[in-house]
């Protein structure tokens, strides 16, 4: 996450108050491969991930008034994302289905080339390993710990999205990484 994106975005957004609707297109070129992936991570799928991503975009269309040039638009658009993630989370709860999409792990790895099939195998249980711990993890948990780690957020600016303090927001990554630990600790374990 660069100072510049930050401040590219903020003047995009008063030309986008000012009525240039061109702005929003060069703020999606900008945002919209942050901000798939961590929905994509956040919510365990790409197809959701960028459903989100979408309606992102068109909340802060229609919240484009309501823009603080003050304020970091990174910290703005991911708090706008991560509570329509919120929301979609408590919606699935409320209507839950029993479809697997594949695609949902596709987006955790870096895809590492390798002649050893073995451990390419290895590798990939590795992963659905760590997206089923991920999804065990609180969401107050996930959410810091993806901000902080795939989109390089400080604490202070998750603290702004998750409406909390740094300190809660330290606690919460430290407690995330722990619970991580140990839920692969029983992977690995199984797997060896």
């Amino acid at each position: 996450m660069t100072e510049e994106r930050d401040e590219r975005a903020v003047s995009l957004m008063l030309a986008l108050s000012e009525g240039r609707d061109d702005a929003l297109n060069a703020l999606m070129a900008d945002w919209s491969a942050p901000l798939i992936a961590y929905l994509s991570k956040l919510t365990g799928s790409v197809s959701t991930g960028e459903d989100l991503a979408q309606e992102t975009f068109v909340r802060i269309y229609r919240h484009k008034l309501d823009y603080r040039p003050h304020q970091k638009f990174s910290t703005w658009m991911y708090a706008i994302a991560t509570n329509l993630a919120r929301n979609h989370h408590r919606w699935k709860q409320r209507h839950p289905e029993d479809s697997v999409e594949p695609e949902n792990l596709s987006g955790l790895a870096a895809a590492a080339t390798t002649d050893d099939p073995h451990q390419s195998a290895s590798r990939s249980e590795t992963m659905r390993a760590l997206a089923q711990a991920m999804k065990k993890l609180p969401d107050t948990y996930r959410e810091a710990l993806l901000l902080s780690t795939s989109q390089g957020l400080s604490h202070s600016q998750i603290a702004r999205v998750q409406d909390s303090t740094e300190k809660a927001v330290e606690v919460r990554i430290y407690r995330a990484r722990q619970i991580l630990r140990e839920l692969m600790a029983a992977h690995l374990d199984e797997s060896n």
